[in-house]
């Protein structure tokens, strides 16, 4: 223990003679004696940390704001004055005043939240002109394969269908439809190059 410590201690404890238990702890932690944080935080801890859990309804929240409001404490504790109030009722104004700070702090992050969802994201018109293009090129395409190629390319890739089950839905052997899709592919392949080619 430092000197400082020992003057501080031997100051206080001449201050708090003739003083309930409480006071004398006030005015230990007023003068900046640490083990009275300490005893301070032992004895009315669980104070702050009930109206935080009844405040907020988060035991996590709640033991967040009870440790903030004794290094607050600590950190200001030249602004407590003893002879105006009660150190228990000094902690109990920070404790509201770090509730309101975590409802603002909520409410702040919960209107962000809201208005990034409500930003849609831009597309730029010429990917959207494009996509747009590239439907109508394959939607032109499809009705050229006829039926039913073109029914089964829908029900394959459209409506994600497996070859046995489009077999079973059309009454044809899984092998034809093995056979329509491929050359189906291969037909759009060489007439979407060829379109890509001519543009």
């Amino acid at each position: 223990m430092s000197t400082a410590d020992v003057s501080v201690r031997s100051e206080t404890m001449e201050i708090v003679e003739g003083m309930t238990d409480d006071d004398a702890v006030a005015r230990r932690f007023q003068a900046g004696d640490d083990s009275a944080l300490e005893e301070a935080y032992q004895r009315w801890s669980a104070l702050v940390y009930t109206s935080a859990v009844r405040a907020v309804g988060s035991e996590a929240d709640a033991a967040d704001i009870t440790q903030a409001v004794f290094v607050s404490a600590w950190q200001s504790r030249a602004g407590f004055d003893a002879q105006k109030g009660s150190l228990p009722g000094w902690l109990m104004t920070l404790t509201r005043r770090r509730i309101a700070d975590h409802w603002r702090d909520r409410s702040r992050h919960v209107r962000r939240v809201e208005a990034v969802a409500q930003v849609e994201p831009e597309e730029p018109q010429e990917m959207a002109a494009d996509a747009v293009i590239d439907r109508v090129v394959l939607a032109d395409e499809l009705e050229r394969l006829g039926d039913p190629q073109r029914r089964i390319v829908e029900l394959a890739f459209f409506q994600d269908l497996t070859h046995t089950q489009i077999a079973s839905l059309l009454n044809l052997p899984v092998g034809t439809v093995k056979s329509h899709i491929r050359r189906s592919l291969e037909r759009l392949r060489r007439r979407l190059e060829v379109d890509g080619g001519a543009l």
